[in-house]
This record gives structure tokens, sequence and C-alpha cells, in this order.
């Protein structure tokens, strides 16, 4: 089962504010972690919305790009993480190791899977396309 790890972005995030090199350190080891387990498949830090854009679609053909910053930083993201584990008791397991001090919020979600759609939904054709795009390109991360 694939995860998503996701880092609510806060105040600093969105200031711009760095991680000292003694956090960054610890998210180093974190990362070993993860990567020593077989189980990272991906993961980054994100820039504060004020260096993004948000495209809204209408429905009407082109969409509408907006510049950031956006207002609502509790709706915004920081980083996240891509993990495959076994269940979501390891997703909580692995996200409650995440070595954030105090007011960090970390949203863990599944990632939908081939499986999870209905049979009549998607084509066997589709679904062996996107399984092998899965396991040519998303593997995990070797250190």
């Amino acid at each position: 089962m694939r995860f998503m790890m996701l880092v609510k972005a806060n105040a600093d995030s969105e200031a711009g504010v760095l991680p000292t090199s003694e956090e960054i350190a610890e998210m180093g080891r974190y990362n070993e972690e993860l990567i020593k387990a077989g189980v990272m498949l991906a993961g980054d830090g994100l820039h504060p919305s004020s260096k993004g854009v948000r495209l809204t679609f209408s429905g009407s053909g082109k969409p509408t790009v907006t510049d950031g910053p956006f207002a609502e930083t509790k709706e915004l993201l920081a980083g996240y993480w891509v993990i495959e584990v076994s269940s979501r008791e390891e997703a909580i397991e692995w996200a409650s190791r995440v070595p954030f001090r105090d007011g960090e919020t970390l949203e863990v979600r599944p990632i939908f899977e081939a499986s999870d759609f209905p049979a009549d939904a998607v084509s066997a054709e589709t679904l062996e396309k996107e399984q092998a795009w899965r396991e040519a390109n998303q593997r995990p991360i070797r250190g």
C-alpha cells in the first residue's frame, strides 16, 4: 500500500524560513531509515506558496492561473513523502517517527491503487499499462 505523508505549511515555511543544520541532519537520518527499510518512494520539501501558482479549472476550457502566495496557510503544503508499506498502521508508525518538534502537522493519506476502482471503470489494458509504468518508474529509493 502506498501512502502520502503530507507536511502542512506553517507561518515559518510560508515565510521561507529554512530549517537549521541540526534539523536538516535529523531529517536526513529519518530519510536514511526510510531508505534502509526500502519503503521510501519519494520525498521533498516545497518552496513557499509565494513561489507557486494555482490553476483553477472552470470547465470552460483554459484554466485560470493565480500567482501565490495563498492566504490559508493551514490548507497549504510544505513537503511530502511517498512510502510503500504493508498497512495503514505501518504508515502511521513511520509518520510518528518524523523528527518534527512542535506545532508541525503531518497528514497521512492512502494513494489510490488500480484495485480501488470498480472493474467496469478501468479497462484491463489501462490497468496493465498503469502497472507496467509503476514497476518501471516507482521503486523504493536505494541508499
